[in-house]
């Protein structure tokens, strides 16, 4: 059976893909488990040389992805290139970390003993990959974990199965074991039992998730019954500070490009700028021009920097959320009504913690501007979130920029830069409502290893008894 994904602008069929059965998805499991142990045994220098040929057959792939990705999510070529560009990074740095996966001899008290900690590759990877960048996030889904020895299901979303196949093609383009890399696709109505299924399996000794906050706690309790370890990357509601001594000019661009690249899906885009009310006015006013600027289209012709959202249901969301806001007092500076999934960029003024923008995440085109009195009530407001993700701060004093970030509680904080920011060697991920754990660089290997203690005795041993 096969399930079909339209597309948003159009409502034509965009891709049409398998709808696997809980028993099919078993058996992909069951498939990644034999794999394993031969995987598990590949030497370092053989498992990178395979990465940076997928990483060279995901790069040839470029126009492809670019086609399924305008035709299954809305994106922009712009943004399908970036994703692109990003994945092929990623793939790099986790060939590069095939050598660097160490351990560490602990001096022992014990005479004669050599204590150890090494670190093991774990066996079968639950990869939960979204639609809103999906090729830079299917491919962190798979490339450290199979850096580290692991074997890898990537349980592809149903808004871009096309996007999400591309991805397994590369890597079995470039020579993977059968087995070693694996996709799951099913139709929407079949994905909490699907999902289910794979979480309680016994091969599958790790899940990794990135999506929403409400998906990501129902992955941890199920996986919780099992005791399996969990790696959450979920939702976000990112602040840009702007304090009195920042260059407004830079802290426009940053907020624009944060909070509208992509229609503003992506976890750590901009949703708040919350600005001091000395510099307030002067920072609206360059803002409001500067988003009155990014003109929305359709991404087929590729003339606009805003494309379309993925579905109807961000639309009716995003005029919710502004539809209270307005209601309580806030003031609209840019943005109106949306031509199906086509929504302006859209920025509301005097927003406050009473109004559902303030603290929900829009996942679209929308920005919250929130006035603070000083530095400290600026903190309280970018801390008073469920989530902790992405965070910016502006200010010409970095010492000052530094200290504020601190007292921001989340997982990533950028001084003088957007919160939108992303780099493979980098500890990505979030606290609180934005999940645990981190992908990128050494801390991916920390996520996608078992940690093990070992000694040798090499003393006759001396007991009490």
């Amino acid at each position: 059976m096969t399930f079909e994904r339209l597309n948003p602008m159009t409502g034509e069929v965009a891709s049409t893909a398998r709808a696997m059965t809980v028993a099919e998805a078993v058996a992909v499991a069951e498939r990644a488990d034999a794999a394993f142990p031969a995987w598990s045994a590949t030497g370092p220098n053989a498992r990178r040389a395979l990465l940076m040929k997928a990483a060279d057959a995901l790069q040839a792939k470029a126009p492809a992805f670019a086609e399924a990705m305008l035709a299954e999510t809305g994106a922009t070529i712009g943004f399908a290139m970036f994703n692109v560009h990003l994945a092929v990074d990623v793939i790099r740095e986790a060939a590069a970390l095939t050598t660097q996966i160490g351990g560490e001899v602990i001096p022992s008290d014990r005479p004669g003993c050599l204590a150890m900690a090494l670190r093991e590759p774990v066996g079968v990877m639950l990869g939960i990959a979204p639609w809103n960048g999906p090729v830079v996030l299917g491919v962190r889904a798979l490339a450290v974990p199979l850096a580290c020895g692991n074997t890898v299901i990537l349980k592809a979303s149903e808004k871009c199965p096309r996007t999400h196949q591309l991805v397994i093609e590369a890597f079995e383009e470039a020579g993977f074991p059968d087995g070693v890399v694996n996709m799951v696709t099913n139709a929407p109505a079949d994905a909490a039992e699907v999902v289910g299924a794979l979480i309680d399996h016994p091969a599958v000794r790790r899940i990794n998730f990135t999506g929403s906050t409400a998906v990501g706690r129902t992955v941890a309790q199920r996986a919780a019954t099992h005791l399996k370890p969990v790696l959450l990357e979920l939702g976000g509601k990112a602040p840009l500070l702007v304090l009195e001594d920042a260059d407004l000019d830079e802290a426009v661009k940053a907020a624009a490009f944060g909070a509208f690249m992509n229609q503003g899906q992506i976890c750590m885009s901009t949703e708040r700028i919350i600005v001091l009310d000395a510099v307030a006015d002067a920072f609206v006013e360059k803002f409001r021009v500067k988003a009155a600027s990014l003109a929305v289209g359709d991404p087929r012709e590729g003339k606009t920097p805003l494309g379309a959202v993925a579905e109807l249901g961000t639309v009716a969301n995003v005029a919710a959320l502004v539809e209270d806001a307005l209601s309580k007092g806030a003031a609209r500076l840019t943005g109106g009504k949306a031509e199906g999934v086509l929504v302006p960029a859209t920025v509301i003024d005097r927003v406050t913690p009473a109004m559902r923008l303030f603290h929900e995440e829009s996942f679209g085109p929308v920005v919250a501007v929130v006035r603070a009195s000083d530095e400290a009530e600026a903190i309280r407001l970018a801390n008073d979130t469920e989530y902790g993700l992405a965070a910016s701060v502006f200010t010409r004093d970095t010492v000052r920029g530094l200290r504020v970030a601190r007292q921001i509680k989340s997982g990533i904080c950028h001084v003088n830069g957007p919160t939108v920011h992303d780099e493979p060697q980098m500890p990505f991920g979030g606290v609180n409502g934005s999940g645990y754990g981190r992908f990128g660089g050494k801390a991916g290997i920390d996520a996608f290893t078992e940690l093990r203690w070992i000694t040798i005795d090499t003393q006759p041993g001396q007991y009490p008894i």
